[in-house]
């Protein structure tokens, strides 16, 4: 098995490397130790008796030190290159390892207990409000929110977003019957009189508009008049017409009751009741509808003013400065103000938060924790058992260093009461 080459590690993971192999070596040496005592204690201990203690204790040590060495190597490779079952354990076990891993983080961590314990603690709203409160914070979310808009915006398709809004304008204007309805609407403000005001402030502009356009009338009538008819009776057809237009404005204007008035409420009246029951009225004002709405031109100003409005927006989504940027800080602060002080709305809100996080958590943790399983999956054995030796290896090595001392001591009490039961 090829280890991960260094330049593909991290500089964290290649000091966890080289501490490794420090502690490798730290491991091997008390081994090797041990066995340069056995070897110079074994032969002496007939002539010189306490050896027999050192001996003991040197052979519980390399005996320990084997076994921990086999032990340890065995979660990662096969000891000496000998596939001896159960051995090489992390490389060839990975994937129940990685499913074992997964269920173990739904099971545990994953549960609407677990959830909803932790947030309900953390008092998210009130945190979350102080630290928006804050101005640089505000303009941080604020700046970070204006990139996001802007480039969804870029990555909207002018082409695209014009052939939804018609498809909306068509579902929710051109599609429903606008007739019944509007005809409903007219009967109902007719009843109820409200049009007076429009007919009040219809007949104040046109009064307004004749006494101020005196001169508008000069010739209306009076050049359609034969050659022969003198000039005077021009003037005094001119000025008679002006005048009863006039005359006739302002009783309008002054009488609440007057037949024009009477005339416009049933016309109205009849427009209501046909929108709403005559089909022919109905169908004319369907198809008077739909070509305006169909017509070239309102579909280019609904271009337009999708192009205006989404040039404008990038305008100001990427100036620091706009309004559009201020207000939303602003608005944010605000926000953040009122989270951190107003004890009823961070219940509501961290009540909002808990049961969302809850839900999802409930409804998606077997997805969320089977990314475990399917990214330890993919991984690679070698890079893997390289990976989890780096992080753990360096403490599997004290296995190895304890076992060689308690492997002497044991060892060594052993001996030591062997030979006191024997002498």
């Amino acid at each position: 098995m090829s280890p991960t080459p260094t330049a593909a590690l991290s500089p964290a993971d290649q000091e966890r490397r080289r501490g490794l192999r420090v502690m490798k070596s730290v491991a091997l040496g008390a081994l090797l130790f041990m066995a340069v005592l056995f070897a110079i204690s074994f032969p002496l201990q007939n002539d010189v008796p306490w050896l027999g203690y050192v001996r003991a204790a040197a052979e519980g040590g390399m005996v320990g030190a084997l076994a921990d060495w086999f032990a340890v190597t065995a979660l990662f490779r096969h000891p000496l290159g000998i596939p001896i079952p159960h051995t090489a354990i992390i490389p060839s076990r990975k994937d129940e390892i990685g499913r074992s891993l997964g269920e173990f983080v739904e099971t545990n961590f994953l549960s609407a207990e677990v959830v909803r314990t932790k947030l309900e603690s953390m008092s998210v709203s009130r945190r979350l409000g102080e630290w928006l409160s804050h101005p640089e914070h505000a303009e941080r979310v604020a700046d970070e929110g204006s990139a996001m808009a802007a480039g969804v915006l870029r990555a909207l398709s002018d082409s695209d977003v014009q052939d939804l809004i018609a498809d909306i304008a068509r579902d929710h204007l051109i599609a429903p019957e606008w007739g019944p309805p509007l005809g409903g609407w007219l009967e109902r403000l007719v009843d109820a009189g409200a049009h007076h005001g429009a007919v009040d402030l219809a007949a104040d502009s046109l009064g307004t508009w004749l006494e101020g356009n005196r001169a508008s009338f000069d010739g209306l009538v009076s050049r359609r008049l034969p050659s022969w008819v003198p000039s005077l009776a021009h003037r005094l057809i001119d000025d008679t017409l002006y005048k009863e237009a006039l005359t006739f404005v302002r009783a309008v204007r002054t009488d609440p009751d007057h037949p024009a008035r009477r005339a416009i409420d049933r016309y109205l009246a009849r427009l209501a009741d046909n929108l709403q029951h005559d089909p022919a009225t109905i169908g004319r004002f369907e198809d008077a509808k739909g070509g305006v709405f169909d017509s070239p031109r309102v579909r280019e100003l609904a271009a337009e003013a999708w192009n205006t409005t989404k040039n404008g927006l990038l305008t100001s989504l990427s100036d620091p400065d706009s309004a559009l940027r201020r207000r939303a800080a602003e608005a944010l602060m605000d926000a953040g103000r009122r989270l951190a002080t107003d004890a009823t709305l961070q219940r509501r809100v961290d009540t909002w938060v808990t049961d969302a996080a809850v839900f999802l958590v409930d409804r998606y943790r077997h997805d969320i924790a089977s990314i475990i399983t399917e990214t330890v999956e993919r991984w690679d054995p070698a890079e893997t058992t390289e990976k989890i030796e780096l992080m753990v290896g360096r403490d599997l090595q004290y296995i190895r260093l304890n076992g060689t001392i308690v492997g002497s001591l044991a060892g060594l009490l052993i001996f030591t009461i062997a030979h006191a039961l024997v002498g």
